[in-house]
């Protein structure tokens, strides 16, 4: 406990010791060994008899001036280090000399911390000490850590992967969240509000201004993206990035190329829309890339990929796409469409430029404009057709029906093409918001298949699950439920897991709407096989509440179903 001392010329216990056990006269010996080793302030002597006689053991007193004198010696480290003394630092290190022998006392250990935090280069030999004991490691402040983490990527690695892991975790668990609803989704909290995640505030402060670290930190979501395609490390790239923006961290902003790109593209994810200006100003950051720096593109890719900047890029398409209807415009005359669309493009190709390290702009398929989206726009004009003409007087409507089948290459480029198929399924959401049921019966059945089972990913499944609310009166059609469900969700259930949960989520919200003999071939179709799980116990909860004689309701039962799953 007192390992240090001696090195100091500070008698400690051990000299007691050997006092007493050699000396005639212990009592003289005590009052000799508290003479040299108390406070040496002269006044002081005469005082202590004072103390004595109010009971005051002199453990206590000298305890407490030392913790005083710690405080003080703390506060005035600090103002050492941020004063303008060009020999600051020089003072502190001649100060680290002196304490770091104490450095294991409890009692001392916070000051040899405090010059340690304060010193922007701590002496390689001291690191190291720290860095070998784990309890002082885990005591010292992160300012000290980081000259530990920028020369030992490993360690660093093993302080960020369990902060990594927590982020997916949170990101999967919004999405399969059991609150189902159109205002408040996955894409709900803006920008700042999600910069202010734990993790985020957690990776920033652990990078301060070390650009070293803040690329370790991306070359690792870059090689996570790589080995999972998970996206969300994609939007934590560009969220950290923001969250130093927000800092005005200079030192990393300055040097990150994609910073000016990535703080517009911010602006346009919190609007929800890319307007005229930005997307010239994004367009901008894209053509200027020069010759030999192709690789930022890799970085760009990254930040596009973001499932918030993709949703952004799509949403801006549809409406970019209903005012040309309006104006019976082509998509092919509109820059600021193409412009969407190239974004989209690089956003959607990153996995496959990052991994073959071809830092080149995906070529957009000429087809999906000239093909593709005037399919997409028949399919709009198809249904404004009937909308309007069954406002008509019953006389001048037509007898043809409404069409229930799709253009062969809207359901091939869906199929065929990642582009055509993100906007596809944005469509799909678009008309679900609109609660537009014969649209939707119309479109749903053509996701069963599409590019990669992109209709079958979480982000997608959530947003449909939420905007299918809005139609909760339509599940009390057998006709409604069979597109649904079985034309579109049990296509793939068996063998994606995640449809199954997002079955479920559908459910809980809107059995009560169904009608009850879908509802229990729709258990049965759910329900695991070989086993008695939560489905079934489910089935029965929702015949006993039925006849009024269950104490839990199904909502409660599906909850701990969707869980489990």
């Amino acid at each position: 406990m007192f390992a240090g001392l001696p090195e100091l010329g500070i008698s400690n216990g051990e000299d007691l010791k050997e006092t007493l056990t050699n000396c005639t006269e212990p009592l003289k010996a005590i009052d000799q060994f508290q003479m040299e080793n108390g406070i040496l302030l002269p006044t002081l002597q005469s005082a202590l008899p004072f103390l004595d006689l109010h009971g005051t053991p002199r453990l206590e007193f000298h305890q407490s001036v030392f913790d005083e004198l710690r405080e003080k010696l703390m506060e005035r480290v600090a103002t050492i280090a941020e004063g303008k003394d060009e020999d600051r630092y020089g003072k502190l290190e001649e100060l680290l000399e002196k304490s770091f022998p104490l450095v294991k006392m409890p009692s001392i250990q916070p000051v040899v911390m405090q010059v340690l935090k304060h010193l922007p280069k701590v002496p390689e030999k001291k690191l190291k000490m720290v860095m070998a004991d784990k309890e002082l490691y885990k005591v010292c402040a992160v300012e000290v850590k980081r000259q530990i983490w920028q020369d030992n990527q490993a360690l660093f690695g093993d302080e960020v992967s369990p902060l990594l892991k927590q982020y997916i975790v949170e990101k999967e668990a919004a999405l399969f969240s059991s609150d189902l609803s159109i205002l408040h989704n996955f894409f709900s909290p803006s920008p700042k509000t999600r910069r202010q995640g734990e993790v985020v505030l957690k990776l920033t402060q652990m990078i301060g201004k070390n650009v070293k670290l803040y690329d370790m930190v991306l070359q690792f979501l870059r090689t996570l993206f790589l080995r999972t395609r998970n996206v969300h490390y994609c939007t934590l790239r560009a969220e950290l990035l923001m969250s130093l923006h927000d800092l005005d961290i200079s030192e990393i902003c300055s040097v990150d190329p994609c910073h000016k790109f990535t703080w517009c593209l911010d602006a346009c994810i919190r609007e929800k829309f890319v307007d005229g200006k930005r997307a010239r100003e994004l367009q901008g950051f894209l053509d200027g890339v020069k010759k030999g720096q192709e690789q930022v593109l890799g970085d760009l890719s990254m930040i596009l990929c973001d499932p918030f900047a993709c949703n952004t890029l799509v949403l801006s398409i549809i409406r970019n796409l209903q005012e040309l209807l309006s104006q019976d415009a082509l998509p092919r005359d509109s820059p600021d469409l193409m412009l969407l669309l190239r974004m989209l493009s690089l956003g959607q190709g990153a996995w496959d430029m990052i991994d073959s390290q071809v830092f080149k702009e995906p070529r957009l398929d000429l087809e999906v404009v000239t093909r593709f989206l005037p399919t997409m726009m028949s399919v709009v004009v198809d249904d404004h057709t009937f909308t309007v003409e069954q406002k008509l007087p019953s006389e001048e409507k037509s007898s043809l029906p409404y069409p229930t089948t799709l253009p062969d290459a809207f359901s091939r480029y869906l199929q065929e093409n990642r582009v055509a198929c993100e906007m596809g399924l944005y469509y799909v959401l678009h008309i679900a918001k609109l609660r537009n049921k014969n649209a939707l019966q119309r479109l749903l059945p053509a996701l069963a298949e599409t590019y990669n089972d992109m209709a079958f990913g979480d982000i997608f499944l959530h947003l449909l699950t939420g905007h299918l609310t809005l139609l909760s009166d339509e599940f009390g059609s057998e006709d409604f439920c069979s597109v649904v469900f079985d034309g579109f969700l049990l296509t793939s259930f068996s063998s994606k897991e995640n449809v199954h949960r997002h079955a479920l989520r559908i459910m809980l919200h809107l059995h009560h709407k169904v009608l009850p003999s879908y509802m229990e071939t729709l258990m049965k179709t759910l329900e695991p096989p070989k086993q008695v799980g939560f489905i079934s116990i489910f089935s029965l909860c929702l015949e006993m509440s039925q006849s009024c004689k269950s104490t839990r309701t199904p909502e409660v039962e599906l909850v701990m179903c969707i869980n489990v799953t």
